[in-house]
């Protein structure tokens, strides 16, 4: 499942859903990394 988050101001990711965390977070992998941030767009 591809969701995209946002990190920090201006960049956003989107890549495969790993985890959801409290208060609105999610980590994705995208690119062989795995990147955590506020998720957009449910």
């Amino acid at each position: 499942m591809r969701k995209t988050i946002v990190i920090g101001a201006h960049l956003s990711v989107q890549g495969t859903l790993v985890k959801m965390l409290t208060d609105g977070l999610a980590q994705v992998r995208a690119g062989g990394r795995v990147f955590t941030g506020r998720l957009i767009g449910g």
